[in-house]
């Protein structure tokens, strides 16, 4: 691709860097910044150095906050009995949009995945457990996408928390193999977790 200014070029190959934004993509979107007002711009510019400068992992859960400790942490009608494991925030985002969970999260940061080099020291599984040893836990759903990644990481998860006195469940496999659990329809992701089971069945 060739561009008559070097500024263009430089602003084209940083949007060219997000997940999913190709060349061409890239292009459009400098070229809309452009036609922008300072004012529109300077938001735009802002709100990205605030997001960078301000923002939190919540210290319970490790969802993204703009606090210390979440909302849905701090939340007194929630269930905090309840635990629901996730990858990321992206998954605690389609599950409470599904308007069928009442209980509070944890986010591991990742699944376990020995060919990118991501082993369970990598992720938030050592505050889950501790978060077991202080608090009273009745349930964890583990939530996760229904790929060899996630198998691996339910597994592991299962052999470290069989242990305590907790109910153990997963969501119900209304989700094809293969699929990120951020990408599920509500309908789907919600009577997943609304008809989840316990995960004895699935290594019985």
């Amino acid at each position: 691709m060739h561009f008559s200014s070097r500024l263009l070029e430089q602003a084209v190959e940083e949007f060219g860097r997000l997940p999913g934004i190709g060349k061409k993509t890239a292009l459009r979107l400098v070229l809309h910044l452009l036609k922008q007002s300072d004012s529109e711009v300077s938001r735009f510019t802002h709100a990205i150095d605030q997001l960078k400068e301000q923002i939190q992992y919540c210290k319970t859960c490790f969802n993204i906050s703009d606090h210390e400790v979440c909302e849905i942490c701090t939340a007194l009608k929630r269930d905090h009995a309840t635990i629901c494991v996730v990858e990321d925030t992206r998954d605690v985002m389609a599950i409470e949009n599904t308007n069928q969970y009442q209980g509070v999260y944890h986010v591991l940061g990742g699944l376990i995945s020995p060919m990118d080099g991501v082993g369970p020291a990598d992720l938030k599984i050592e505050a889950l457990l501790e978060r077991l040893k202080k608090d009273e836990v009745r349930e964890i759903i583990i939530a996760l996408s229904a790929t060899m990644e996630g198998d691996t990481t339910i597994f592991y998860l299962y052999r470290k928390l069989k242990d305590f006195d907790v109910q153990i469940s997963t969501i119900a496999r209304g989700i094809a193999f293969g699929g990120e659990l951020e990408y599920v329809d509500e309908i789907t992701l919600g009577r997943s977790i609304a008809t989840r089971v316990p995960y004895e069945r699935n290594i019985g």
